[in-house]
């Protein structure tokens, strides 16, 4: 009888504590369900990894995070404005791999160019920084050539040095494209509002943008990024940002003005090419109550007609006869100031941020 009764209470025992498992079991994957976010619109859909860096910012301290480039190890490398360490190197797991990079306190831009087999950093200084007292301030913007481990070839010339600004223009560039014969153009998005074109040996050629044509066309207001399309190929062309237009304007490589897409209500940086797509982060943007800056901005792709399919983030797209209506980001924030994207051979994108809160890259895998 007596073990009958333990048998008994071992088994009632058993279910019990079975019972609370599986409870428990399924309220774990409940909520993992509930917690698993995923954003953007038709066949681009995307898993927010909000913990995808693997790394401790206090060992290696972020400002912002600003862009990311893959070499061809399949390293992907960031650039931010902390002189601990500029640069952060990651595999696609997350994992910090590397890290240098204490001269660039106003770290913005950058661009990985195969040259040869060797890949290549054009890193852009845009000049503003944080001081020692926490507080922004200014200083000439630069953009530097360097090796893939940091290494500085060359600086190009600030326009002031050769007469291509006068002294009240200022020079605070924030980002660079390389054309397919090395020519390197720059947009002063944070200074005067030019694109400067150079050679692969630094030589200036030309400018054109600023805010005082005559075709109303050529004005840039925050030319905040450029990139060259290769969707042509057989006729590669640039995509200029400009910001505060909220939009991007198409030029040739030689700066003659082909057409404008107006993107309202999302106030992008640079143009990231990807097969037939173009992928932006919105650096800020509205909610339908009107509310901006705080915690805004999301991810905007368009597809190779240069019509928006997928706002991960944002409201889906909307046209009416054609027009894009107003964007805007989702009623519950997912980013803070989406200052890059970067796609990988996946799919998935990894988007750096501005005034996150010192925050790493997210990812959003493709799902």
């Amino acid at each position: 009888m007596t073990k009958r009764r333990s048998f008994l209470k071992k088994s009632v025992l058993g279910a019990a504590a079975l019972s609370t498992a599986s409870s428990f079991g399924f309220s774990i994957l409940k909520k993992n369900v509930m917690e698993e976010q995923i954003i953007g619109h038709g066949d681009f859909k995307y898993k927010v990894v909000k913990d995808w860096a693997k790394m401790s910012v206090a060992h290696n301290p972020i400002l912002n995070c600003h862009e990311m480039q893959m070499d061809s190890k399949g390293r992907l490398i960031m650039l931010g404005d902390h002189t601990d360490n500029n640069i952060l190197v990651f595999d696609k797991s997350g994992k910090l791999l590397d890290y240098w990079g204490t001269r660039y306190p106003g770290g913005h831009g950058l661009t990985l160019h195969d040259e040869g087999g060797e890949d290549m950093l054009y890193i852009v200084d845009c000049g503003w920084f944080v001081d020692r007292t926490g507080k922004w301030s200014k200083q000439a913007g630069t953009v530097s050539k360097t090796t893939i481990d940091g290494r500085l070839l060359f600086n190009l010339p600030d326009p002031h040095t050769i007469g291509v600004y006068t002294k009240e223009q200022e020079y605070l560039p924030t980002e660079t494209a390389i054309g397919p014969n090395g020519d390197v153009y720059v947009a002063d998005g944070y200074g005067s509002d030019f694109i400067l074109q150079f050679n692969h040996k630094g030589e200036f050629i030309r400018k054109w943008g600023g805010h005082d044509n005559s075709d109303k066309n050529y004005n840039l207001h925050n030319a905040h990024g450029v990139a060259v399309d290769y969707r042509d190929k057989q006729n590669p062309v640039l995509i200029v940002t400009s910001r505060s237009d909220k939009s991007f304007k198409f030029f040739t490589l030689d700066g003659k003005f082909i057409k404008t897409v107006e993107l309202p209500g999302a106030y992008v940086c640079r143009p990231v090419l990807d097969d037939d797509n173009v992928y932006a982060g919105v650096c800020w943007s509205e909610n339908k109550q009107g509310n901006r800056f705080n915690d805004s901005g999301f991810v905007t792709i368009m597809d190779g007609e240069n019509k928006v399919v997928s706002n991960p983030g944002g409201d889906a797209p909307e046209y009416k006869n054609g027009k894009l209506q107003q964007m805007y980001q989702s009623e519950k924030a997912v980013f803070n100031h989406g200052h890059d994207v970067f796609v990988d051979e996946d799919k998935n994108l990894y988007v750096c941020q501005w005034n996150a809160n010192r925050t790493a890259p997210i990812k959003l895998e493709r799902v």
